[in-house]
């Protein structure tokens, strides 16, 4: 039986850091690329996950995402 081949986690990583999460820029989202990341995925998604809720807690003071400014403003809200 062979070896599998190792995993390119990087968009695992990106998929977690990017998980829905709520206002504290502290929480992370948990969803299934979460379970298949090694602990060391993890720590990098999380860190990630860290750097970006900054960067958008100053564009927004109102906590949203780059992503649901865009939604409400298609949808003529906000």
């Amino acid at each position: 039986m062979t070896e599998p081949e190792p995993r390119d986690e990087s968009l695992l990583i990106e998929e977690a850091a990017g998980a829905f999460r709520p206002r504290d820029p502290r929480g992370v989202g948990v969803l299934p690329a979460w379970h298949d990341l090694s602990p060391e995925g993890r720590e990098a998604a999380f860190e990630l996950g860290t750097r970006m809720r900054v960067i958008e807690a100053a564009l927004d003071p109102r906590g949203l995402s780059t992503t649901a400014r865009v939604v409400l403003a298609r949808i003529g809200v906000g």
